[in-house]
């Protein structure tokens, strides 16, 4: 298998594949990622090898289980060894396995129940000290973890400081937490706060931030940074403020400690700077989960020199800025506006995919009736027709809609596995009706009647909010 398959979302087996792998350990070029021992697992596999790209071995985590599993998540615990080598063991096994031989897995695994700390801050706003924005990162890491994450933990620390000593400034709290658990629990610590403080973050808390691996060597850029489309203007500009930089957004994908979108909390940041990948190819690199595509990403080379003082100060400050603005803002600055404009091209994305084999129109109406009721209430706070109370309670309750909309497949308050999660993801089967056999034709539909539906009572709740409680008609 190559790299690519191995980053893929949603791994499907064939016939042929379970022929070829069942009772054999599996060799995959790539890192050893939920998706392909899940896949592997699922074909009866006995192992994993999984060949790195480079000189190093990067350390992982390979459970699709998002933090502590309860007793539906228990049957997709691997039942099978995974490992990771570097390149060139890679094709030295490869070889091996083209001439017939054979190769054992040894692996150690203490499983159990863990008490970690936690440790959390709140500043308290002034006017409105019941509603916060949560900060938050990981705190533990692979072997020393500079760029991933004792920079995202100092950052943290730094902000902590400087809001506490302005408190008197804030308007609404902030919380920062740091997590444990992260790497070897499959966000633990962030799903544990997820699920105890499940009913606070859904009443109070405004907005979440990541913050992963900022302040690294040669990170000039912003680039594929994780920004929910609600928020992207927002953080482009605070980003454009603090150093004329333009961000270069992407839909945050299922990782990095977002362990909220089941509440329905709108977010962004994961990872902040990365170096371009002109320079990342320059010095023969390949894309990692961090460290700013430094490749000592979860290595034992991840120490004190992939850190830059003078990056890790711009990145800070971007950090700040937002959170201070977020808490601050007379108006909450999510705009959904955008977020029905990404929710209409992706329906006429997914109609494009499914053609004539099924008919999106219905959600495609609901879409364009959503933004139209959005754009009338937005113009109400304009001209001030909307008060600020009425305009961010709407901007809230929204976010409780239309992000488990957008990225849940399950209810709200459990959690998906750590699998890419494709927008609107309930009527994602329209991207793969066209051109099945009859029968899957007929499932798919069936499918996609009901995914439908779910969207088109979840855009008719948005408008109903927007009309009760800011009185748009």
């Amino acid at each position: 298998m190559d790299e690519e398959d191995a980053f893929e979302s949603q791994l499907e087996a064939s016939e042929a594949m379970i022929r070829n792998v069942r009772g054999k350990v599996v060799l995959t070029e790539g890192f050893a990622s939920p998706a392909i021992i899940s896949l592997m697992d699922t074909c009866g596999a006995i192992g994993v090898i999984a060949i790195n790209p480079g000189v190093d071995i990067h350390w992982g985590i390979c459970t699709t289980i998002w933090g502590t599993p309860g007793t539906d998540d228990l049957p997709r615990k691997p039942t099978i060894p995974a490992a990771a080598v570097n390149f060139e063991s890679g094709q030295a096994l490869r070889k091996i396995a083209e001439d017939g031989g054979e190769a054992t897995i040894f692996t150690e695994m203490e499983e159990g129940w863990f008490s970690s700390k936690l440790p959390e801050i709140t500043i308290r706003g002034s006017e409105e000290p019941e509603k916060y924005v949560l900060l938050h990162g990981h705190l533990d890491s692979w072997d020393v973890g500079v760029g991933d994450n004792a920079t995202g933990d100092a950052s943290m620390l730094e902000i902590a400081r400087v809001l506490w000593a302005n408190k008197d400034k804030l308007r609404r709290s902030v919380k920062i937490a740091w997590w444990p658990g992260h790497s070897t629990g499959r966000y633990a610590g962030s799903t544990w706060y997820s699920d105890t403080f499940a009913l606070d973050l859904d009443a109070n808390c405004v907005a979440q931030v990541n913050c992963d691996s900022p302040g690294c060597r040669w990170a000039t850029e912003f680039l594929n940074v994780s920004v929910m489309s609600e928020n992207h203007d927002f953080l482009a500009n605070v980003i454009n403020d603090v150093c004329g930089k333009e961000l270069h957004s992407e839909r945050p994908h299922r990782a990095g400690d977002y362990s909220f979108n089941n509440i329905g909390l709108s977010g962004y940041l994961m990872l902040s700077s990365a170096m371009t990948d002109a320079h990342r190819e320059e010095l023969g690199y390949y894309a990692v989960g961090g460290c700013g595509m430094n490749i000592a990403w979860h290595t034992e080379n991840d120490t004190l020199e992939i850190a830059d003082k003078d990056i890790l100060l711009r990145d800070i400050k971007v950090y700040l800025l937002a959170v201070f603005r977020n808490a601050n803002a007379a108006i909450l600055p999510q705009d959904w506006r955008a977020t029905a404009k990404e929710f209409q091209e992706t329906l006429k994305g997914y109609q494009s995919e499914a053609g004539e084999a099924f008919d999106l129109s219905p959600a495609r109406a609901a879409s364009d009736s959503l933004l139209a009721k959005i754009e009338a209430f937005y113009n109400g706070i304009d001209d001030g027709s909307v008060s600020e109370t009425a305009g961010n309670t709407v901007i809230q309750e929204l976010a409780r809609i239309l992000v488990p909309l957008n990225f849940n497949r399950s209810d709200r308050f459990r959690h998906d596995p750590a699998l890419t999660i494709p927008p609107l993801p309930s009527v994602e089967q329209a991207s793969k009706i066209a051109g099945g056999s009859t029968d899957m034709q007929g499932f798919g539909r069936t499918q996609l009647v009901r995914g439908q539906n779910h969207i088109i009572a979840g855009m008719r709740s948005a408008e109903t909010l927007i009309e009760r409680v800011a009185g748009i008609s």
